[in-house]
């Protein structure tokens, strides 16, 4: 009787190995369909298309990677978070070479002639406790550059784009694309990367930028079709730097119209990035150039720069940024205090 008692107890044993093994089996297989399924429809939402199964396979596994990353993130204790956007299916390696952040080209030891700055007696005291040039009706809808590595086309357009809002009282959506194509004095090399002082220097040269409707964009390098002058739909005068490394006074030229500045974009936090004021530790290497296009406090006190991204609706706030303000870094957060600058009217 003992024996049977035996056997029958090792079979239940058995029996619950094996029963659980295939739960477990069966739950991964159901994660692994789920995910292979969500990355469908993320194709499907994104046009993504792979030259094979192997090329596919691959994706899916990254893809399947920084989800995992993006979810544990959000389950910790932060004043931001992640999501899934159009660059998930990338390594950050990946991300960190693509054209899409390596629009700035790098001018080591190269010290930038001072211009000026209009706002130095500006009292800090006098400026407002928050700006959204967005409600003055100053910044254009989300564009996107694509692959291609025109950030400091859109950066500079988009501040060029405020200020004429500002002195005319009329928003016009202006031409990257001119930029782009015709700008290739100083570094500016189109889809190889540029400096928005350039870019400027470039319209007032030019005698200003046609609209975007005139000129649209292609997401690529192409052959100049410089508008003339009776096609120029915004001109400036000059352009001024703002003081390097001084939050404070980036303050003070924000407060008063939208700033091209430039920012380290290439880590994953930066890739990923959905929603919330981005804190804690960020790189200072300039590879993208963005528009801040503001500031701010959140209801717990935590300060903010609102600035506006070239990389479509589907990053960030619906292709808008915070990123904490004020830290003790004076380079400012990924940097964004070194080195801006704005067009003049």
């Amino acid at each position: 009787m003992a024996g049977h008692k035996s056997l029958l107890l090792v079979s239940i044993l058995v029996c619950i190995c094996l029963c659980g093994s295939t739960v477990v089996a069966a739950r991964e297989l159901g994660d692994a369909a789920a995910m292979a399924e969500r990355h469908e429809r993320w194709m499907a939402q994104h046009g993504r298309v792979y030259k094979d199964s192997a090329e596919k396979a691959y994706r899916l596994e990254v893809f399947r990677a920084n989800v995992a990353f993006i979810e544990s993130f959000n389950a910790g204790d932060h004043t931001f978070w992640l999501g899934v956007n159009q660059f998930t299916d990338l390594t950050n390696d990946e991300f960190r070479a693509m054209k899409t952040n390596k629009g700035i080209v790098k001018q080591d030891g190269v010290v930038r002639v001072p211009t000026g700055f209009k706002y130095s007696n500006v009292s800090a005291d006098a400026l407002p406790a928050s700006v959204d040039w967005r409600t003055k009706g100053a910044v254009t809808p989300i564009k996107n550059q694509g692959q291609c590595g025109s950030c400091w086309a859109f950066s500079a357009v988009a501040a060029t784009e405020g200020i004429v809002k500002l002195s005319t009282g009329k928003l016009v959506s202006l031409s990257e694309q001119e930029l782009v194509d015709c700008d290739v004095h100083g570094v500016d090399q189109g889809c190889m990367g540029g400096w928005m002082d350039d870019a400027f220097k470039f319209i007032i040269k030019n005698g200003g930028l046609t609209t975007e409707a005139n000129y649209p964009y292609t997401g690529q390098d192409g052959q100049c079709k410089s508008s003339k002058a009776a096609n120029v739909a915004a001109t400036i005068k000059g352009y001024e730097d703002v003081p390097a490394n001084d939050e404070s006074a980036l303050m003070k030229a924000v407060a008063h119209q939208p700033v091209s500045v430039v920012v380290d974009g290439g880590d994953i936090i930066f890739q990923s990035y959905a929603g919330g004021v981005m804190t804690g530790a960020c790189g200072t290497e300039m590879d993208h150039g963005i528009t801040a296009i503001g500031y701010g406090e959140t209801s717990n006190g935590t300060k903010y720069w609102l600035l506006k991204n070239s990389w479509g609706t589907t990053w960030g706030e619906k292709g808008f940024l915070r990123m904490e303000k004020d830290i003790s870094d004076k380079r400012g957060m990924c940097g964004l205090a070194m080195i801006p600058s704005y067009p003049t009217e």
